[in-house]
């Protein structure tokens, strides 16, 4: 018998809390299902399903429910991309509480990873199509709905997911969610300066970094949100590395982002991921944590009960 792939001991009871394997206008490296089994066989314990288009809530216990898949956590959540409702307080709500009852809802809720002014400026939209994104004043009081969403999220003891914002922008979302209660914050890192990734982290919230942007899939255009296709701007492993090192070792969170066709399957984007921040500098006491024990705390992992799956 072939001996399993290097680093494949690290994803036993792991965490890949960012998977992109429900329905989207690019074609999809695999499935909700396929993603829980090969999360199973890997010996992975929990699994995060996001979806530009649409709430993974649903589908997430949807796959708890019907697949014998024993030890692996799967849940879902809400971007505030337009398609899915956007910036909405009852969007939010109903998010929170949909699937098979009670602990089945939403586990996170994001703001706009792709319709916000700062990605909208990145991708040279037109002025109408910027000004219509979402993005965070720079002073004054947080636009409605945002409080009211925030405080949604923080009775529910859900993870706000700060979506992609500038800097200051993160930072100041953050101070505010602290302020009304928000105890779970997860704050995209990939391409934040070593000052916002401290200051982040100073917050209590927890910053991610994710295969995706060290990998070929930064190299092509792609369609993401809509018929447009757009390169997303890579972050080169050193500097990502130097963004992990600025941050306390209990505040980080490593994931794949994998779902879309030209990458591997997410536990092969995860395991792949772990041995370049390995190679790259990182030991495997440093990283272990990044995707077990931080991603776990965030998320209230727990194993997948027998009555969920039968």
């Amino acid at each position: 018998m072939r001996p399993p792939p290097p680093g494949m001991e690290l994803l036993q009871g792991a965490v890949d809390c960012h998977v992109h394997a429900c329905p989207h206008i690019n074609a999809r490296r695999l499935d909700v299902f396929e993603a829980v089994r090969d999360a199973a066989a890997a010996g992975l314990s929990g699994l995060g399903l996001m979806d530009n288009f649409a709430n993974s809530s649903g589908l997430a216990a949807l796959a708890m429910r019907e697949l014998s898949a024993p030890g692996v956590d799967v849940w879902g959540g809400l971007i505030l991309e337009p398609p899915a409702g956007g910036v909405s307080a009852e969007a939010v709500k109903i998010a929170l509480s949909y699937g098979y009852g009670p602990g089945s809802g939403a586990r996170f809720i994001s703001l706009p990873t792709h319709h916000t002014r700062h990605v909208a400026k990145q991708e040279a939209r037109s002025t109408t199509y910027i000004e219509s994104c979402f993005h965070v004043p720079e002073k004054g009081p947080l636009p409605d709905p945002l409080a009211e969403i925030i405080d949604l999220i923080a009775a529910s003891d859900a993870v706000l997911n700060l979506g992609h914002l500038s800097d200051a922008e993160a930072v100041r979302l953050a101070e505010m969610a602290k302020t009304r209660g928000a105890g779970r914050i997860l704050a995209p890192a990939n391409h934040s300066s070593l000052d916002a990734v401290r200051a982040l982290a100073a917050l209590g919230a927890f910053v991610e970094f994710s295969f995706f942007f060290v990998s070929p899939a930064t190299a092509v255009s792609l369609t993401h949100v809509d018929a447009e296709k757009h390169r997303i701007q890579a972050s080169g492993l050193d500097e990502m590395v130097g963004r992990i090192r600025a941050a306390p070792g209990d505040k980080v969170v490593l994931s794949s982002d994998c779902g879309v066709s030209l990458l591997p399957p997410p536990v092969e984007g995860l395991r792949q991921f772990v041995l370049l921040l390995e190679a790259a500098g990182l030991g495997r006491e440093m990283l272990r944590p990044m995707i077990h024990d931080n991603p776990k705390r965030l998320f209230k992992v727990s194993a997948a009960s027998p009555e969920r799956i039968p």
